[in-house]
């Protein structure tokens, strides 16, 4: 049981570290294109709805108090909770309904697809509710259609090959990871 316990453990913390690094490689905007969707999606995928939704609650807990794992190697409350901590947040939702419908549904493929969509979509509506009401009440008052040209549409196409590149590298990492925590 304890073997079992600490290979659990050791992938959730490998899964959170990617996640971090994931978050790095980044092309800067105001909400900055990253490969931090991909990363999310590839722990849920490879951990399951329970430890997957551990690795990011755990990367979420690194960055609150204070390392440098969000994208621009910052970290903090001030991050979190500021004007793109929603979409970070986000992702918490969407490991949550994840492991919901894992719950509720089974491990199927197909309802893995719909819950990582709409996990996508809870993440993008949490964020970018968030991100209107920060930026409107720091600068002038922006309408959701405008945080959705900003914050959404631009990562629509990006996000969908993310996800399809999760469960293709979710798929290998998986039988990696059987071959070698059997020997």
């Amino acid at each position: 049981m304890e073997n079992n316990a600490t290979k659990n453990l050791t992938r959730i913390a490998l899964m959170s570290a990617l996640i971090a690094v994931c978050s790095w490689i980044s092309i800067p905007t105001p909400v900055p294109f990253t490969l931090q969707t991909f990363a999310v999606f590839l722990a849920l995928e490879v951990l399951g709805g329970k430890n997957g939704t551990t690795a990011i609650a755990l990367y979420i807990l690194l960055g609150a108090v204070g390392l440098p794992v969000f994208s621009g190697f910052t970290g903090g409350l001030g991050k979190l909770f500021g004007a793109t901590g929603g979409y970070i947040l986000g992702f918490l939702i969407s490991g949550l309904l994840y492991w919901l419908v894992e719950r509720l549904f089974g491990n199927r493929l197909p309802y893995r697809i719909v819950s990582v969509v709409l996990g996508l979509l809870l993440c993008y509506a949490f964020g970018t509710i968030w991100f209107q009401h920060l930026y409107s009440a720091t600068n002038v008052p922006v309408s959701i259609g405008t945080v959705l040209g900003w914050c959404v549409i631009p990562f629509l196409i990006p996000d969908a090959i993310k996800i399809a590149l999760a469960f293709t590298v979710g798929k290998l990492l998986q039988k990696a990871l059987q071959t070698s925590f059997e020997n």
